[in-house]
């Protein structure tokens, strides 16, 4: 367990985690991409990929900006998630209803970083760190969009969805 005693060693923590989580995310998102039928989906996947490891490239920055380490912390949450994920890869399932179920744990971890990373971005408004503001701002506003692209995708995967379940 850490200290923390500052604002500044909090914020340091949650970089780190973080950093943990996207990582993580890394190595989940090609089975994702891989077990989704939808070839938006599929795509959607693989460019928040590659989002990812520009995130994971800009709290490098970040740590660098705070003077520290971004590792050293391990995400449990982000593993939690990822694990809901992987059993959602398991599941039998019409393709579309399993594509909504993909969506719905993909949303799952978008929500955990925008919390995490908006929770980040108003430590660092309040210890005065402006650069840190704007390299997780970026990343925030890249997950918001992230999530609003799957809430679009979903709502065009439902109607298939209900056409295979009638006709199942």
């Amino acid at each position: 367990m850490s200290k923390l005693n500052t604002l500044e060693e909090l914020l340091v923590h949650q970089i780190k985690d973080i950093f943990s989580a996207e990582n993580q995310l890394l190595k989940a998102l090609p089975k994702m991409a891989k077990a989704s039928n939808h070839p938006e989906l599929k795509a959607g996947f693989n460019k928040h990929l590659e989002e990812t490891k520009g995130h994971v490239e800009r709290l490098e920055l970040v740590a660098k900006e705070l003077d520290a380490s971004p590792r050293g912390v391990s995400c449990k949450a982000m593993k939690g998630l990822i694990e809901e994920g992987e059993e959602t890869i398991q599941e039998e399932a019409a393709p579309h209803i399993k594509d909504l179920a993909l969506i719905a744990a993909a949303q799952k971890v978008e929500h955990y970083e925008i919390s995490a990373y908006g929770s980040a971005r108003a430590l660092a408004k309040v210890i005065g760190n402006s650069e840190v503001v704007k390299m997780l701002d970026a990343t925030l506003n890249e997950e918001s969009a992230t999530d609003e692209a799957l809430t679009g995708l979903a709502e065009t995967i439902m109607p298939l969805a209900q056409e295979e379940a009638v006709e199942a």
